[in-house]
C-alpha cells in the first residue's frame, strides 16, 4: 500500500462547523432538535502537533480491514510509535502504511490484508518510521 501527501495543516486555518446538542440515533429515529451546542473545529480534535501533521491519501489494499484505498490519513510525525500502532514508514525511497510489530527483538511491518506477507526490517534497509497514523477519513 502506498500513500501520497496531499497537504499539511499550518495552524492558521480554522474549519468551524456547527456541533448540535442533539445526539443522532443509529437505531430508531428521534425527534429533530434545532439546538446547536457550539462550533466544532476538527483541527482541534484531529491534530495534536500542527507543524508535524500531514494528510496522506491511501493507494492500495494491504490495510483493507482498517484502512481503505482512497482514505485520507492524518499522520503525526511528532508522536512516538509503539508496538501495534499504524504507521507510515519510508523504506529506501518508498512510503507505505502498515502496523508496527516489535516482537522478540525484531521489527516487522504487518498488513491487515492476509494476501500480504510481513516485512521484516533489517539493518541493511534504509528505514524510517515517518509518522504515526492518528485518524483515517473516508467517505460513506
Amino acid at each position: 500500500m502506498n500513500v501520497a501527501v496531499i497537504g499539511t495543516y499550518n495552524g492558521r486555518v480554522r474549519l468551524l462547523r456547527p456541533l448540535f446538542v442533539a445526539r443522532i440515533s443509529a437505531g430508531f429515529p428521534s425527534p429533530a432538535e434545532d439546538w446547536i451546542e457550539g462550533r466544532l473545529d476538527l483541527n482541534r480534535h484531529l491534530i495534536k502537533h500542527p507543524a508535524a501533521t500531514f494528510y496522506m491519501r491511501v493507494i492500495g489494499d494491504s490495510m483493507e480491514d482498517e484502512i481503505k484505498e482512497g482514505d485520507i490519513l492524518v499522520v503525526d510525525r511528532a508522536c512516538e510509535a509503539e508496538d501495534g500502532d499504524v504507521v507510515v514508514v519510508r523504506i529506501f525511497n518508498d512510503f507505505t502504511v502498515k502496523k508496527l510489530s516489535l516482537q522478540h527483538g525484531k521489527l516487522s511491518l504487518l498488513a491487515t490484508n492476509e494476501s500480504y506477507s510481513p516485512i521484516e526490517i533489517t539493518e541493511e534497509m534504509d528505514f524510517e518510521v515517518w509518522g504515526k497514523v492518528l485518524w483515517s477519513i473516508r467517505p460513506h
